[in-house]
C-alpha cells in the first residue's frame, strides 16, 4: 500500500469526490463521515472544542494499484490526558459517531499497515491513537483489537455512552403494538389532545433560502433550556449552522418544528441518511409543557418515516427516558486507544 499524510485543507478539498466514493463501499454509512460533515467540523473545530492553535490536520489515506482503499480521519493534538495523540476528526461531542473509511475486506491490511507506517516516522502523537464515539457495531474494534496483540501496542477500551435505536415497521398500529402498553396509551392521548385542544401543525424545512433563518430559530428554542443555553456559544452556533447547511445543500437535512397556535413550539434537528432518521438535537417551548410538545412531534415524525422509506430511527448518544419509552434498544459508543510499547512505556 502507498500511503499519503494529508495535512492542510487544499489537499483535503482534492479527494472530495473520492472520499464519497469510498464512504458509500464501507461498512459503516454514517452521516458524521461525509466529507462535508468533517470539513464543517473542522473550521470551527468542533464549535471551539479544540484549541485551532493546537491541532494539525492528519488525515491517513492508503492506495493499492492506483486506487484508494482506506481514510483514516485523523488529526493530532494533545488529548484529553494531556499526552500527544492521533484523534478522530469530528471528536469528540457533537459527532456521536466516528470510524476510519475503508473497503471491508481491506480494513484489516489497512490499519495493520498504517500502525507499520506511524511506527516508521519519529512523531510522540504517532505513538498513541485516541479514538472516540466508535460503534459497537463496527468491525474496526475486533480488528483493532487483534493488531494491537499481534504488532506491540498497548489496547485500551471503554464504553462510553449507549445509542438508542429503534426499528421502525410500515405501519403506525404495528409500531405502537410494540411499545410499553402505558407509553402506547400516553402517545395515543398526547396527539389527541394537541389536536382537539389546539390550532397545530408541524412542517419540514425544505426551503434552503430559509435555512439560516430557520436553524437560528432553532438554536434559540434549544436556548430557553439553561444547559443548551450554556453549551450554544457563539462559536457552537456557527458549528451547527455550518452543518445544517452541508446537510440541506446534500439532501440529508431534516429539521422539523411543531407549532401551536402560530407559534413554534417543538423541534428535531435530524439527518435523513441512508433509511435512517439520525436525531442530532431538540427543542421545545416550556410555554407549551402541558401538551408535551416534543413527545408530539417526534410521534409525527416517526409516523412520517414510515411514509417515506425510513426503516430506523436512531436516537444516538445519551439515555435520556423519551428514547426507551418510543422503542429504543441500547447500543454503544466505545472509546478505543492504542500506545506503541517501546522501553519507556
Amino acid at each position: 500500500m502507498k500511503f499519503q499524510i494529508i495535512n492542510n485543507i487544499e489537499q483535503w478539498d482534492s479527494m472530495r469526490t473520492q472520499w464519497a466514493q469510498l464512504l458509500q463501499k464501507s461498512s459503516i454509512h454514517v452521516p458524521f463521515l461525509e466529507f462535508d460533515y468533517l470539513k464543517a467540523w473542522w473550521l470551527t473545530h468542533g464549535g471551539s472544542e479544540w484549541d485551532p492553535q493546537k491541532t494539525q490536520l492528519n488525515i491517513i489515506t492508503a492506495k493499492q494499484d492506483g486506487q484508494l482503499i482506506g481514510i483514516a480521519p485523523l488529526f493530532k493534538s494533545k488529548n484529553r490526558e494531556e499526552k500527544p495523540a492521533l484523534i478522530f476528526i469530528g471528536s469528540v461531542e457533537v459527532s456521536d459517531y466516528l470510524d476510519f473509511i475503508a473497503l471491508p475486506e481491506k480494513l484489516p491490511d489497512f490499519l495493520g499497515e498504517m500502525l507499520t507506517f506511524l511506527e516508521n516516522i519519529d512523531d510522540p502523537a504517532n505513538k498513541l491513537i485516541d479514538l472516540y464515539n466508535i460503534p459497537d457495531y463496527s468491525n474496526s474494534l475486533q480488528v483493532i483489537e487483534d493488531l494491537a496483540q499481534n504488532k506491540g501496542w498497548n489496547f485500551f477500551k471503554e464504553k462510553l455512552q449507549p445509542a438508542p435505536f429503534v426499528n421502525i415497521p410500515n405501519e403506525w398500529e404495528t409500531y405502537l403494538s410494540n411499545l410499553d402498553k402505558k407509553q402506547r396509551h400516553e402517545i395515543r392521548r398526547k396527539l389527541r389532545r394537541l389536536q382537539e385542544d389546539t390550532d397545530s401543525h408541524w412542517f419540514i424545512v425544505t426551503d434552503k433560502t430559509k435555512i439560516e433563518t430557520e436553524t437560528r430559530s432553532f438554536m434559540n428554542m434549544m436556548a430557553l433550556d439553561p444547559v443548551k443555553e450554556t453549551f450554544l456559544t457563539p462559536s457552537m452556533r456557527e458549528h451547527m449552522l455550518n452543518t445544517c447547511r452541508q446537510a440541506m445543500d446534500n439532501n440529508w437535512l431534516h429539521l422539523s418544528f411543531l407549532e401551536i397556535n402560530n407559534e413554534k413550539a417543538a423541534a428535531y434537528l435530524c439527518f435523513q441518511y441512508e433509511k435512517c432518521l439520525w436525531v442530532y438535537n431538540s427543542a421545545w417551548n416550556p410555554k407549551f409543557a402541558q401538551y408535551s410538545p416534543g413527545w408530539v412531534l417526534l410521534a409525527y415524525i416517526i409516523q412520517w418515516g414510515m411514509e417515506n422509506g425510513i426503516q430506523k430511527v436512531d436516537f444516538m448518544r445519551g439515555n435520556e427516558s423519551y428514547k426507551y419509552k418510543f422503542g429504543g434498544t441500547d447500543r454503544y459508543v466505545m472509546r478505543v486507544k492504542l500506545q506503541k510499547i517501546t522501553s519507556l512505556s
